[in-house]
């Protein structure tokens, strides 16, 4: 009977003692030893905060389309009603100070390669970027004479003076291309098929200033606008649809980089806003306005221009403005959003399509196309929105559709970003 007894109060301690180990064991991995469903969550870390100088725009239904006479009477522009999600949209347009991050953190990563590694040409692409060494780059003449790979030919030099060629500052693109692996006759290709690298000049085309004007003296604009600093904190011209989606990606990683290096979660992509996103946001929650403000008229009360862009006929400085003024001036929308009518023309994600409303969804609605260098001009064609500084009213109406090649730069179009990110990022 007692050997009956400790074998019992063997076999109670033994029990005893695995479930501890059983509740300490998931008690480590935070979940309680109840025998539910409790759920894990992908990561433990906290997301980004708020991404700097956005606004979020709420999900909601808009009719999107001309709010006035079609008086072009081509039918583009048919009004429909849709909806759309919530996202992140900048503030502002791209500013040259913004897109000069872009340039200079380009140029930097190549100088690396140079001074640190094999050079451009024969460096590992993998090969990851030392910040700190890049921190100790004294970029004076003795150094940039080193950096032959970077630097303007001798006989393209003033003065002998070694300067770096523009054309020579590339970023590498790297992306999932997500339409295409969506697609079910790719279902079951390896991730390989799906994977997307192109080089991209980043430098914009300064000669846009003169080239899109003829017989007229734009010189002066030319030479200073993306290097003045007076002129750092206006809109960025001269990027061609391509270098605003490279922009784009180049965020994206850099932000990428920095969540994860203090091992937080990663979040949403940067990219071009879709065409309907852009109205919706131009709207500010004023579905049936013309123009960002919700008046049908130009002027306010006072008389005053409330956007840059050519009133009457020629008179460009009666707004405040010859050519571009700051990304912030004037009143924004209702979303806290500045300039979406005027100052410099939008791109946006989308392929422009004279019937595509006549067929697109009415949930998120988009047409997107990535077209290659070979492709005909006509497949080349994005919408572009918002008018600018040299255009007239009609141009600076929220339904107002028109395009661009995405391979050409001009001095009234610049572009802004949006974001995805989680519900929970809502302010």
């Amino acid at each position: 009977m007692r050997g009956y007894l400790s074998n019992i109060i063997l076999v109670a301690f033994c029990l005893s003692l695995g479930s501890c180990f059983l509740k300490k064991n998931a008690k480590s991995k935070g979940l309680p030893d109840d025998g539910q469903l409790h759920g894990v969550a992908p990561t433990a870390n906290k997301s980004m905060n708020p991404p700097r100088n956005m606004v979020y725009i709420p999900p909601g239904t808009f009719h999107m389309g001309p709010s006035d006479e079609d008086i072009s009477y081509n039918y583009t522009t048919r009004n429909r009603q849709v909806s759309i999600p919530g996202f992140w949209m900048d503030a502002t347009e791209i500013t040259n100070d913004d897109y000069r991050q872009f340039v200079n953190w380009t140029r930097d990563s190549l100088a690396f390669k140079i001074l640190f590694g094999q050079g451009i040409n024969k460096t590992d692409d993998t090969m990851a970027v030392d910040w700190k060494k890049v921190a100790t780059i004294k970029w004076d003449r003795n150094t940039i004479e080193k950096m032959n790979e970077l630097n303007l030919a001798p006989d393209n030099r003033i003065y002998g003076k070694p300067e770096i060629d523009p054309d020579k500052l590339i970023y590498r693109i790297e992306y999932f291309d997500l339409a295409a692996a969506a697609k079910r006759e790719n279902a079951g290709m390896p991730r390989s098929n799906f994977i997307r690298k192109g080089d991209q000049k980043v430098y914009p085309d300064t000669l846009v200033w003169m080239r899109d004007f003829s017989y007229s003296y734009n010189e002066p604009m030319t030479k200073k606008y993306f290097g003045h600093p007076a002129y750092g904190k206006y809109p960025v011209v001269g990027v061609n649809w391509k270098q605003a989606v490279a922009f784009c990606h180049w965020r994206t990683h850099i932000q990428n980089s920095f969540l994860e290096r203090k091992k937080m979660a990663v979040d949403g992509d940067y990219r071009l806003p879709s065409e309907a996103e852009w109205e919706y946001a131009a709207r500010g929650g004023l579905t049936n306005s013309m123009f960002p403000w919700g008046s049908p008229y130009v002027r306010n009360k006072k008389g005053c221009l409330l956007a840059n862009f050519k009133p009457g006929r020629g008179n460009y400085a009666e707004d405040g403005g010859f050519y571009t003024v700051p990304a912030n001036a004037y009143w924004p929308n209702q979303y806290g959003l500045f300039n979406m009518a005027g100052n410099v023309a939008e791109w946006t994600g989308s392929y422009f399509y004279e019937g595509a409303y006549n067929f697109m969804a009415d949930m998120s609605p988009d047409i997107r196309y990535e077209a290659k260098d070979s492709d005909r001009p006509r497949e080349k064609r994005k919408v572009v929105r918002g008018g600018s500084w040299k255009d007239i009213s009609y141009y600076l109406q929220v339904s107002t559709r028109n395009y661009e090649y995405q391979d050409t730069a001009k001095s009234y179009i610049g572009f802004r970003c949006v974001i995805d990110l989680a519900p929970k990022m809502k302010k």
